[in-house]
């Protein structure tokens, strides 16, 4: 008898494309939300992804989907763990909305690599560009022209005309437009400050923080929708795309099984602690973690019987006094941390470990006091990288060598530390070596925010650290 129970399952066609754009704040976002907003309101079920390391927008996707948004960054993840990521969280989805970062053809270093394009081709999967044509008409043929031409192997399969500045405005464009190039558009959505995210120092104003209600944006959202046509849109992007063997639901955790270990683990979020990716807390609970969230700026203790600890990135400079004030919070942190409780810690979760943070003018306030260091914000600071990573010693993290990419995007600076850089060599994409993070007693912290896609062993290391720690007996 034939054995089929390792084929391929037969490609399904469905809608999926990739949201790109001319250029950078040319309204990728904004025309994501929108249509995200009217697929779900069709009864779609809608997976979001993000291209590059961005955490701001996929918390967008989120609060419009009901469900995790997806990074897929090359440097982080490699060819295979996109691909691998694409089709496992894919495989449910009535519809896959990818968008993107940048200008369609911009990647590193001024090349294509992990362009929008680039990854459209990896995947296999149109792109539908958002062109802004505020204070453009007959141009906007040039441009999209331009665009469609560039590289043939980009299926170009529709596109959405931003910054209308009226009906009259839209349909000048339109008229304006050569034939093949007017049956691309799928609509178009009127200037409205109704729909802008408001940017704040390292990007846009996160939906933790946004002013603007939940309520507000998706009327916003709905309204401007009128002109977009989405049966246009979802018929000129269905693609076949192949069914994993396995989706994420019919995958048992591999730390689920009989008698398997589960142990707890505190993850901080709230406002101020938002920045993770998806597949590194999945990664987690998979590895035999219970995840249980905890807000550092208003919960007096961490949660019961946790064994370790996880501080993502965020904004803890624009909660500085929430967290100086939780004084009980801080003071047991430290005391779990003296007493050998495995805490890791990202970029915004480093700062709060940190004795103080000075926000941007210059008021300083005290911290957990868990690192002997001083952080301080800096508007004339700027560190970007896409980093790969060494571990110098023996951490939660794993043993000595442990490898891993990340990458680092912040504002602030240490001004003081009574411990040298000695958690990770650290190797930039530009090529530039220099140690970096700290290692104290079982806490590991650093400004590098690490994917654990290419290196799952990362979250077992972390687990065996919490077991053995879970056998200690008590702090006193």
């Amino acid at each position: 008898m034939k054995n089929t129970a390792s084929a391929d399952p037969a490609p399904r066609s469905r809608p999926a494309f990739v949201v790109a754009a001319t250029h950078s704040s040319a309204g990728k976002t904004t025309v994501t939300a929108i249509v995200l907003r009217l697929l779900r309101e069709r009864g779609l079920n809608v997976q979001a992804f993000k291209i590059g390391p961005d955490f701001i927008d996929p918390g967008y996707h989120r609060e419009i989907t009901g469900r995790p948004s997806i990074n897929l960054d090359l440097w982080m993840m490699g060819a295979e763990g996109v691909r691998r990521s694409f089709s496992r969280w894919s495989a449910e989805a009535d519809v896959c909305v990818i968008e993107a970062m940048g200008g369609l053809y911009d990647g590193e270093n001024g090349t294509e690599k992990g362009s929008a394009a680039h990854i459209a081709k990896l995947l296999g999967v149109p792109v539908v560009v958002v062109m802004d044509v505020w204070g453009m008409t007959r141009t906007s043929g040039a441009v999209l022209g331009g665009l469609l031409a560039f590289d043939p192997e980009v299926r170009i399969a529709a596109c959405v005309l931003n910054q209308v500045g009226s009906r009259t405005h839209a349909e000048m464009v339109l008229t304006a437009l050569p034939g093949h190039l007017r049956e691309l558009v799928a609509g178009w959505v009127e200037r409205s400050e109704h729909l802008r995210v408001h940017e704040r120092h390292l990007g846009l104003t996160t939906v933790e923080e946004n002013p603007t209600g939940a309520a507000e944006r998706a009327r916003a959202q709905a309204a401007s929708g009128r002109t977009v046509g989405l049966d246009a849109l979802l018929a000129a992007t269905r693609t076949a795309l192949p069914r994993p063997a396995g989706t994420p639901a019919q995958r048992p955790p591999r730390g689920t099984g009989p008698g398997a270990p589960r142990v707890r683990l505190a993850v901080a979020r709230d406002a101020a602690f938002c920045f993770y990716y998806e597949e590194n807390l999945g990664a987690l609970e998979e590895a035999g973690f219970t995840v249980v969230p905890f807000r550092p700026t208003v919960d007096p203790r961490l949660p019961d019987d946790v064994a370790a600890v996880y501080l993502g990135g965020g904004y803890p400079e624009s909660f500085t006094a929430e967290l100086a004030a939780n004084r009980s919070l801080a003071q047991e942190l430290k005391a779990r941390a003296g007493h050998g409780m495995p805490v890791y810690a990202e970029c915004g979760g480093m700062m709060y470990l940190a004795r103080s943070l000075a926000d941007f003018d210059g008021n300083s306030a005290a911290m957990a006091g868990v690192l002997p260091i001083d952080v301080v914000m800096d508007r004339q600071y700027l560190s970007i990288h896409y980093v790969d990573v060494r571990t110098q010693a023996p951490s939660p993290l794993g043993g000595t060598g442990q490898r891993a990419r990340g990458q680092e995007f912040h504002q602030s600076r240490i001004t003081t530390a009574d411990i040298e850089p000695n958690l990770y060599e650290v190797t930039t994409s530009t090529g530039e070596r220099r140690p970096a993070g700290f290692l104290l007693d079982n806490v590991a912290a650093s400004y590098i925010h690490l994917h654990f896609g290419t290196h799952p062993e990362i979250p077992r290391n972390f687990l065996s650290a919490a077991l053995e720690y879970s056998k200690k007996e008590p702090a006193l």
